[in-house]
């Protein structure tokens, strides 16, 4: 399942924000370790994907698309000499879970991605679609823990990093399967680091407000309908109303929060959540 890539409008430019590389001075090497991540074609995924190979780890990338999977690799070939076969595509559907278990096997560093929105009142919101969301968002996570904690447990060292939301620590209207997983989400977390930390184990959420991707870009137009204003309103008016800092979040930032948390300097942090939230939970 991805979470997809693309451009969404923003009110300020990108370009205020000085762009940090993926070779970023963060002491982070984690040469001879193998990454998973979930939603790798695109977004934050892809991002997240990229900042990892490019501190020296195998890469599974897993993604229902192939084509994006194509991309994301001929992209880490631009990383550097010797990165061929660094990124491994993996087309999978989380919504086979007995595969997402066995695909965690072996993984020290596991991101938790995937995600889906359907922006939808209550009582309008389709059954099919919110067992979907949480099956790929909450029971698939779970699954994929389960699948790489016995690897992680059995060299007494692993990092899972578990990309939440700002809406894994508030609500907001029309958006019940989302913000049900998220809120699961944090609490699976917290769980996988009480249970992991006499194993060397960390498990952090990573909580962004919205990203610059095609899943943000999608949700402006089902804001548009749900809220019946035009689409350039929803980010100033419905997006963005929360958030101290009037812009979308790049995908880059989130990886470099993702790489953060597997770096030596992290490992005293475990159960957390790390708001990128633009201070909208400063409220």
């Amino acid at each position: 399942m991805t979470t997809h890539t693309g451009a969404a409008p923003a009110p300020h430019s990108a370009a205020l924000r000085p762009a940090a590389p993926l070779s970023a001075a963060l002491g982070l090497d984690l040469g001879g370790r193998t990454a998973l991540v979930t939603g790798a074609a695109g977004g934050i995924g892809r991002a997240c994907a990229l900042r990892l190979a490019a501190a020296g780890a195998k890469v599974r990338a897993v993604d229902r698309e192939a084509d994006g999977l194509a991309a994301l690799v001929e992209e880490s070939l631009a990383l550097g000499p010797g990165l061929a076969g660094v990124v491994e595509p993996q087309v999978l559907d989380l919504t086979d879970l007995d595969a997402a278990e066995a695909a965690a096997a072996g993984a020290d560093v596991l991101v938790n991605n995937a995600g889906l929105q359907l922006v939808r009142p209550i009582e309008e919101f389709p059954t099919d679609v919110f067992h979907t969301v949480l099956t790929v968002m909450l029971e698939a996570p779970f699954r994929l823990i389960r699948g790489a904690l016995p690897h992680m447990y059995g060299q007494g060292w692993g990092r899972i990093v578990n990309i939440s939301s700002v809406h894994g620590l508030r609500a907001s209207a029309y958006k019940s399967a989302y913000v049900a997983a998220k809120h699961g989400l944090e609490g699976l977390s917290k769980t996988a680091a009480l249970e992991g930390a006499p194993h060397g184990v960390t498990s952090n959420c990573v909580n962004p407000g919205y990203v610059r991707t095609a899943l943000v870009e999608r949700q402006i137009m089902d804001q548009a309908t749900a809220h019946g204003i035009p689409e350039e309103r929803v980010l100033t008016d419905v997006l963005l109303k929360d958030s101290a800092l009037k812009r979308l979040i790049e995908p880059d930032e989130v990886a470099e929060a993702v790489a953060y948390l597997c770096a030596p300097q992290a490992s005293f942090i475990t159960g957390a959540s790390l708001a990128l939230d633009g201070g909208w939970t400063a409220h």
